[in-house]
């Protein structure tokens, strides 16, 4: 069966306007990103939103959580936002037991040549394969449950809770 994988937004797609300054959305980078890691599983992608997580309201989790539960797949990448990710891994876990769900990030845009997401993206579609159902993040080759895991804005990276 393919791997689904739900594209929300989150640095992973974030453009630089040199003019102003300022990050933006255009397109997804994932297909992009699947190519150059020379991917060769059987994927299916759909872009849900192309929101900052800081912005996701209640009403995007529950339109992610619809799209999972609708999936035929059982096993689901997102890609989001690193800010919010935590909350809606927690939406999600709290409604679908029968999947294996994947959430990750980046924390610097793909667009800008040193990003962090291809090896996130990576990590995720090896993990969504590996763990049993659940609902988890990948975040710089390790993997979190959703109810043990949180962003340390300090580091810059996720850790678990101790």
């Amino acid at each position: 069966m393919p791997i689904k994988i739900l594209i929300a937004g989150g640095t992973f797609d974030k453009e630089y306007n040199e003019i102003n300054g300022t990050l933006y959305f255009k397109d997804t980078h994932i297909n992009e990103m699947l190519q150059l890691g020379r991917c060769r599983l059987e994927i299916n992608l759909r872009t849900v939103m192309m929101i900052d997580s800081l912005e996701m309201t209640d009403a995007d989790r529950q339109l992610i959580l619809e799209h999972c539960k609708k999936a035929p797949e059982d096993k689901i990448i997102i890609t989001h936002g690193t800010d919010t990710m935590v909350e809606t891994a927690r939406v999600l876990a709290q409604s679908i037991t029968d999947k294996t769900i994947v959430l990750t990030g980046a924390m610097i845009p793909y667009a800008f040549g040193s990003s962090d997401g291809l090896f996130n993206l990576g990590s995720a579609l090896s993990f969504v394969q590996a763990l049993p159902y659940g609902v988890y993040l990948a975040m710089n080759g390790k993997y979190f449950t959703w109810d043990n895991v949180r962003k340390n804005r300090e580091r810059g990276e996720f850790e678990e809770i101790t």
